[in-house]
C-alpha cells in the first residue's frame, strides 16, 4: 500500500504541475500575430523579436525561431520552426512517462498484494491446521481485496490523468502548428 500512496501522490503532483504549464502554454494572445504582421512588413525584426521574448508562450518561441531565420531558404526557416515546435512539445509533455508508467504499474501493485494477502491467508490456514477458522482466512482476504481495489483506483486515475493531458498538449500543438502556418503565409505575402 505503501508503494501505491507514493505512485498516487505523485501521479497528483504530476497532474496538477503539467496541468498549469499546458494552461499557460495554451493562452492565446489575440493580437500577436498582427503586431508581428506590422513589424516585419515595416522591417523591424528586431521589435518583431522583442514582442515574441515578451510573450514567452511556446508559439511565441517558434515564431522568434522564425524571424531569426528570415532570409534564409523558406524550407531552412520551416524546418527551425518544426524542431523547435518538437522541443517545446517535449517540454510540454515532461512527467508523462511517470503517469503512463503509473497507469499499468499500479494495478500489477494491486495483483502482487493481491497474492501476498492470498499466500498469507492459506499460510494462516495451514499453520492453524486441524482449528482452522473463517477468521484465518479472511484476513488474507481482506488484505487482497483492499490491495487490488487501491491499485485499480490509482491506476485508472493515472490513465485518466495521463490521457486528459495529452489532450491539452495535442491543443497547443495544433495552436502552434496554427500560428506556424500563419507565420509561413506572413512570410509569401507581399509588402504594403
Amino acid at each position: 500500500m505503501i508503494p501505491l500512496a507514493l505512485l498516487a501522490i505523485i501521479s497528483i503532483y504530476i497532474l496538477i504541475e503539467r496541468a498549469i504549464v499546458i494552461h499557460r502554454a495554451s493562452q492565446v494572445d489575440e493580437t500577436f500575430m498582427t503586431r508581428i504582421r506590422d513589424y516585419i512588413h515595416e522591417g523591424e525584426l528586431e521589435s518583431a523579436m522583442r514582442l515574441c521574448k515578451s510573450s514567452n508562450s511556446p508559439y511565441s518561441r517558434l515564431i522568434l525561431k522564425g524571424i531569426n531565420r528570415i532570409g534564409r531558404p523558406m524550407n531552412d526557416v520551416l524546418v527551425a520552426i518544426e524542431n523547435t515546435g518538437n522541443l517545446e512539445i517535449a517540454a510540454l509533455s515532461h512527467g508523462l512517462p511517470w503517469l503512463a508508467t503509473t497507469a499499468a504499474g499500479a494495478p500489477m501493485l494491486g495483483f502482487l498484494g493481491t497474492v501476498i494477502g492470498m499466500v498469507q491467508a492459506f499460510y494462516s490456514i495451514a499453520s492453524a491446521g486441524n482449528s482452522a477458522s473463517i477468521g484465518d482466512f479472511a484476513g488474507g482476504i481482506y488484505t487482497a481485496l483492499v490491495t487490488t481495489v487501491a491499485g485499480l483506483i490509482v491506476g485508472i486515475a493515472a490513465l485518466f490523468a495521463y490521457n486528459y493531458l495529452v489532450a491539452r498538449i495535442n491543443t497547443v500543438m495544433n495552436l502552434m502548428e496554427a500560428k506556424t502556418m500563419e507565420f509561413m503565409d506572413l512570410l509569401n505575402e507581399p509588402a504594403r
